[in-house]
């Protein structure tokens, strides 16, 4: 396999790989069964091995298993990871019911998942989103605090608005913005995106397929127990539209000898130096693809038929936020 690229998070941040490992389905997340841990803890260690050292996690994935797996993986080879972990999220029977963003909850959460990672300084700390509850001065205040106390490196933000991100990086500088991104989410090309380029600050894009719509394996209609049938994009002709569009995409896989996915999270990649996808994985089989896939190039033609095709608005639907 090929030797993973870098990239820089922040001014002067830590560089780390290219491609990241999102490691929230390795546990249960929304009360559905959990995958095989050997095989999670063996996904990890083989991507350590081939040069993905950042590792995505919460601590609210699997109420706290997923970072205990994670603590697992990384046991005795602590200097090959950089471990990104969100929080704030709060769940109960497995249903997201709120966030808690208040300073004292997040010195709380804070000293959790360093015990359950088993490890001195989280890299990189985030909260999962804001919802205006508390004042983005307290929340990164706050984490800035822990800076200062060693237990966190650097500091991230996910999904906010470009005025929120600039506003947190006025407070303390946010090394990493992470976001919905992909060919069938283009939205934050409007003011996000320029704004964290702006700054300087390095974007962790997940959900590169839009959940399985640019992978090329769905077909209208879904399952009636298929969690996306709640997404406007997945719904009846809606599916239909955007499945249309997906054909574009399936159609230069198949001339260019990669699948669909392999180019959704390649043209992910080719939108910036500053810009990781991030991909979720529970198996290594998964990785000799997904690494294969940050070599593929685009000729200027390829690029603008995607960039045509899926331009922002083709996809009918909510956004990823949106839904």
């Amino acid at each position: 396999m090929s030797e993973i690229k870098k990239i820089q998070l922040g001014q002067n941040g830590p560089m780390v790989s290219k491609l990241g490992l999102g490691c929230m389905r390795m546990s249960s997340v929304w009360g559905g069964s959990t995958p095989d841990e050997a095989e999670s803890i063996a996904t990890i260690r083989q991507a350590l091995d081939n040069g993905i050292n950042f590792l995505n996690t919460g601590d609210f994935y699997g109420a706290g298993h997923n970072e205990m797996l994670i603590g697992k993986a990384i046991k005795g080879r602590r200097d090959d990871a950089f471990i990104s972990v969100k929080f704030g999220a709060i769940f109960h029977n497995g249903q997201w019911i709120g966030m808690d963003l208040r300073p004292v909850a997040i010195k709380n959460f804070v000293n959790y998942s360093l015990t359950r990672l088993g490890i001195e300084t989280i890299d990189l700390y985030q909260p999962s989103r804001m919802d205006g509850s508390v004042p983005i001065e307290d929340i990164i205040g706050t984490i800035a605090g822990l800076v200062e106390e060693g237990k966190v490196r650097h500091i991230g933000v996910s999904e906010i608005t470009s005025d929120q991100l600039r506003k947190a990086n006025n407070i303390y500088p946010i090394s990493a913005l992470e976001i919905g991104y992909s060919l069938a989410d283009r939205q934050i090309e409007e003011d996000l995106l320029p704004a964290a380029r702006e700054l300087g600050i390095g974007v962790i894009a997940f959900a590169n397929t839009a959940e399985g719509l640019l992978s090329g394996d769905l077909q209208s209609p879904l399952s009636e127990n298929d969690y996306r049938n709640h997404f406007s994009r997945f719904k009846s002709e809606n599916l239909i539209h955007n499945l249309e569009k997906v054909e574009v995409l399936k159609q230069m896989a198949l001339r260019k000898g990669f699948t669909p996915t392999q180019l959704a999270i390649a043209w992910v990649k080719e939108q910036g130096k500053n810009i990781m996808p991030l991909v979720s994985m529970s198996r290594r089989s998964r990785l000799p693809e997904n690494i294969s896939a940050m070599e593929i190039i685009f000729t200027p033609e390829e690029m603008n038929i995607l960039n045509t095709t899926f331009a922002i608005g083709a996809i009918k639907g909510g956004t990823y936020l949106q839904r």
